[in-house]
């Protein structure tokens, strides 16, 4: 999926999520007897906003503010356990659409389809695979971090609509986390009841496709055009066409680390020729191999940059199949080694550009 942004001359695209994501969030605040006020105004976001569910505010505002709002509650797992009582009508008409569909597999691509009807600079799918249903979320501007509360937020909140659409007691198969494993982890073990892994390439869930699969009522067809329809329109205020180095960085997101990421797949996966995809992507100014190596270098550049961190895992994320092979490629992308690229170092690192 592409960005929903804005480019202001010469800067960086900037990306926009809507004020109806905040809601839940200010009226937790509020609940728990923390002002939102003092976090909303550190964000430059004007309360005269609220009002307006599809107002927009910039992203990396957006996630800075649900950084902020768990440390001002002094809780860690603060997104993970609002996410965890999200009801669909929170999410407005993606979370009914949600609701009244007739699997979870439908529903998850529905939802990940529609994504950017709320949100910006966001990568959401749905891949099928080996007996298993993966729905896959990440913010692909990689400058906004940390990000770890928008994360589980969003994870929480996906796990409780299919239980609380579908089924009460299903648990994924195992949960996925791009950012480092917390001190404390017993807070997200109770909402998932299932294994978590840290420090991957993507944050998932992966749920048994069969579980997935089963139908659970009749949708209204005219009440899903309908939604569909409204959630169409608000995308199409934020972005434009996806090109295909879009949908190459969504598969490189959806798969590295868990499968071999060749040329030859992704053209397969995009249902076209390999000489295709190649000439689509040079028409962009791209290749594989560049975004390959622009989507290694930053998620290294991320992960190195928490020092419990370790590169063996990193290189794990990245798809290599060991830590030297990683090294050489990192040492080739920044002139430094992975070791030297630790956090005590007061410099930021230097990626390619490609």
């Amino acid at each position: 999926m592409s960005k929903g942004a804005v480019q202001i001359g010469g800067r960086q695209s900037v990306t926009y999520i809507r004020v109806a994501a905040l809601t839940p969030f200010i009226e937790h605040l509020q609940n728990a007897g923390v002002s939102p006020a003092t976090l909303l105004n550190r964000q430059a976001i004007p309360s005269s906003q609220l009002g307006d569910p599809y107002a927009l505010i910039p992203l990396h505002h957006f996630v800075a503010f649900l950084e902020d709002a768990a440390a001002a509650t002094g809780d860690d797992a603060f997104g993970a356990k609002l996410g965890a009582h999200l009801k669909p009508a929170d999410i407005g008409p993606m979370g009914i659409l949600f609701s009244v569909s007739p699997s979870i597999h439908i529903a998850l691509q529905r939802i990940a389809r529609l994504a950017n009807s709320l949100q910006g600079a966001t990568s959401s799918g749905v891949v099928e695979e080996d007996g298993t249903l993966t729905w896959s979320y990440a913010l692909t501007d990689r400058t906004i971090w940390p990000r770890r509360q928008d994360a589980e937020y969003s994870m929480a909140a996906t796990c409780e609509l299919v239980r609380s659409c579908f089924r009460a007691n299903l648990n994924p198969l195992e949960v996925h986390f791009e950012h480092e494993r917390p001190a404390k982890i017993e807070p997200l073990k109770r909402i998932f009841r299932a294994p978590i892994l840290f420090s991957q390439s993507s944050n998932r869930l992966i749920y048994d496709v069969e579980e997935t699969d089963r139908v659970y009522r009749t949708e209204d067809k005219f009440l899903i055009a309908t939604l569909e329809r409204h959630l169409a329109d608000l995308i199409s205020e934020m972005k434009p066409e996806d090109g295909v180095s879009e949908k190459v960085n969504f598969l490189i997101q959806l798969y590295l680390g868990r499968r071999p990421v060749t040329t030859t797949f992704l053209a397969q996966e995009l249902g076209m020729s390999l000489r295709t995809l190649q000439r689509r992507l040079d028409d962009e100014g791209t290749s594989v191999r560049a975004l390959m190596r622009k989507h290694r270098s930053e998620l290294a550049a991320n992960l190195l940059e928490r020092p419990d961190t370790r590169a063996a895992n990193v290189a794990l994320a990245l798809g290599y199949a060991d830590g030297a092979a990683f090294s050489r490629a990192f040492k080739d992308w920044t002139g430094q080694s992975p070791r030297e690229a630790r956090p005590h170092r007061s410099r930021k690192l230097q990626l390619p550009e490609d």
